[in-house]
This record gives C-alpha cells, structure tokens and sequence, in this order.
C-alpha cells in the first residue's frame, strides 16, 4: 500500500512541490471520484490517503500565507513587513 507521508511526517515528494491551487484540483478530483462510488476498494483507500497528504499540504499552504499577511503591519510610513520565518 502506499504511504502518504515520509519518515519526517511531510507530504510526499511530488504533492510536497504542487502549489496550493494545484493541490486543491487534485483534491477536488479525488473527492469527485469517491463521491461517485466507482472503483475499486482498494484504489479507493489509496485515493483517500492521497487526498489526505493533499489537504494536509494545502493546510499548511493556508498558514503560510495567514503568516505573511498577519505580517502586514501599519508602520509609521504606511503599510510595512515584518520578518516571518
């Protein structure tokens, strides 16, 4: 069966370089396909796990751009950036 997540607790390789909106139509796709009941059990499972990894990996995509606008702050000359890791 194939895993969804490495050793370290990351996505995997490939969904680990898909940006949030491609992550998201792949995920959109498998739910899509669950929803509608066709295919196997076992292709089933493996299409569930991988929309895990995928809406994981769009969960933290969500917080990263949350940290860079709450980094948006008021200064005294007008909108600025603060330093987010």
């Amino acid at each position: 069966m194939a895993r969804t997540r490495t050793e370290a607790g990351e996505a995997p390789a490939d969904i680990a370089t898909l940006t949030f909106e491609q992550a998201l139509a792949e995920l959109e796709g498998i739910v899509k396909a669950l929803e509608s009941g066709a295919g196997a059990l076992e292709a089933s499972v493996a299409a569930y796990q991988r929309g895990a990894a995928l809406r994981a990996h769009c969960e933290r995509k969500l917080a990263e751009a949350e940290q860079k606008v709450q980094a948006i702050v008021e200064g005294p000359v007008g909108l600025s950036l603060r330093d987010v890791e």
